[in-house]
């Protein structure tokens, strides 16, 4: 089959429209694991034992399973038990939700990081809890995480086809609706990929400068 190109013309709009919304499922995904992950880490962290479990079993759990089947039970199966959300509200949940887990693993790692005597220096000087992690621990341990984050960001927009799955019209079940409908599937595909890889290696390189800007300063 030859490339078309007035055909690939006639497509790209509707590309680009499902690729604004593969970025908003991705952007708005990313702020929902950020908070989502903080606020797991913290939770596993907590002086309450069944708090700490409770909050790791379910981490585990989310992780344990694949995002496909968490896609599936929040836009099919929550409708069954009243709760029925838009499609890319759901999918938004549900890559949110699937990613702050891993998002948290990180942010555990950055909390640890933080030096025993930071916490026994704000005890010392009698800040509240909730000023301790505001005012000194966070500050610290977060700006190392930033590059380990920024990698999940772009795993995430990766795994936004799987959105098509819950009818969410991402760059790919664009592609593939404008594919079926003109049995023609060469230029919509390849054009996706492209998109993808562009976005990807672009998301490299900011990644690269991010490691680069929040290296330990002996690493530099």
């Amino acid at each position: 089959m030859e490339w078309d190109w007035e055909f690939v013309r006639q497509i790209l709009p509707d590309l680009f429209s499902g690729l604004k919304i593969t970025i908003i499922a991705t952007v708005l995904g990313a702020a929902f694991a950020a908070v989502g992950g903080l606020v797991f880490a913290i939770l596993r962290r907590s002086g309450n034992r069944a708090v700490a479990r409770s909050a790791s079993f379910l981490v585990e759990f989310i992780r344990g399973t694949p995002l496909l089947v968490q896609l599936y039970f929040i836009f099919y199966v929550l409708p069954d038990l009243g709760i029925r959300l838009p499609a890319l509200l759901a999918g938004v949940i549900g890559i949110g939700l699937h990613y702050s887990t891993y998002a948290a693993e990180v942010y555990r790692s950055g909390i640890e990081n933080v030096s025993r005597g930071q916490w026994e220096a704000a005890k010392a000087v009698n800040l509240s809890v909730r000023q301790t992690w505001v005012h000194i621990i966070l500050p610290q341990a977060i700006p190392p995480m930033i590059p380990a984050l920024a990698n999940y960001l772009i795993a995430m927009f990766k795994e936004t086809p799987l959105l098509s799955a819950i009818t969410v019209l991402e760059l790919m079940n664009q592609a593939k609706s404008l594919a079926n409908s003109n049995y023609r599937y060469v230029e919509p595909m390849t054009i996706v990929g492209v998109f993808f890889l562009v976005i990807s290696l672009i998301s490299v390189m900011g990644v690269r400068m991010l490691e680069v800007r929040f290296a330990p300063k002996d690493d530099r």
